[in-house]
């Protein structure tokens, strides 16, 4: 029988300049995970290392004389690969979602999204966001406010956005040079999957969303949301059971968390 590898916490950093705006984005990819026929463990791992950051953050807090050169380790966006089956949201999908959207954004994922049809991936995703309702699973659905502060073109964004929910990926390594610019595609005998075009994958408008446009309502929904809420639930010692039953000049530290469950093999 097959041996599952344990989960793993891989970091990565990258400095980045984004219309202007300098960002170091740090990224935890989580190997391993959704391997085993039991992910308990990787469970209570992976939110054991979302509170921990908040535990951080909390301490720092309480000190009398703040650490000017502390750095927040918050984990401000989810990213929760499903795996491309065409069918529905899995047991592991849900439960992972479930358990952790009060301790971080979650965004739910569609990856290797080129190998279903264009009606078949329309399709995987209504039923998709149909279970993350009918589970009542809290993902990052993209501010649904109409006040004052919000224009119309902003309003109408938002709204485009949760249309597009979950978002339909590809990736590669191949780059090809078209028309004098680089380009990244999946080949394939019948032509190409360009990685980077909005008709064939949302890549490119899932990394405008996460580095550009709504960068400001993640890190905000962090720290006015998920992290007062566990800071609530820390100093009145019920962080147990929330967390199980869910209900420009200078650069910004952004973390996302990757999470890819991978079909178990027998």
């Amino acid at each position: 029988a097959h041996i599952a590898e344990p989960m793993q916490f891989k970091h990565y950093a990258v400095d980045m300049d984004e219309d202007g705006m300098k960002i170091i984005l740090n990224i935890i990819d989580t190997p391993g995970f959704g391997n085993g026929t039991d992910n308990e463990t990787c469970f209570n791992q992976i939110q054991e290392y979302l509170e921990t950051q908040f535990d951080d953050v909390l301490s720092e807090e309480n000190r009398i004389k703040r650490n000017p050169k502390f750095k927040d380790s918050r984990v401000h966006a989810l990213l929760y690969f499903i795996n491309p089956t065409g069918h529905s949201l899995r047991q592991i999908d849900i439960e992972l979602m479930r358990r952790l959207g009060n301790r971080v954004n979650v965004i739910p994922v569609i990856g290797r999204s080129d190998s279903l049809t264009p009606r078949e991936l329309v399709l995987f995703k209504q039923r998709i966001m149909d279970d993350i309702a009918a589970y009542g699973i809290p993902v990052f659905s993209f501010p649904n406010s109409e006040d004052d502060e919000d224009d119309e073109e902003t309003v109408e964004e938002n709204a485009e956005l949760r249309a597009m929910l979950p978002f339909a990926t590809v990736g590669c390594e191949e780059v090809i040079n078209e028309d004098g610019r680089p380009v990244r595609v999946r080949t394939y005998p019948w032509g190409v999957v360009q990685v980077d075009n909005d008709e064939h994958s949302d890549f490119d408008r899932l990394r405008y969303v996460l580095l550009n446009s709504h960068i400001g309502d993640l890190r905000e929904r962090t720290q006015n949301d998920i992290y007062e809420l566990y800071r609530t639930e820390k100093l009145s010692g019920n962080t147990a059971s929330a967390a199980s039953n869910p209900t420009a000049d200078a650069a910004q530290s952004h973390a996302t968390m990757a999470l890819h469950p991978r079909s178990v093999v027998a």
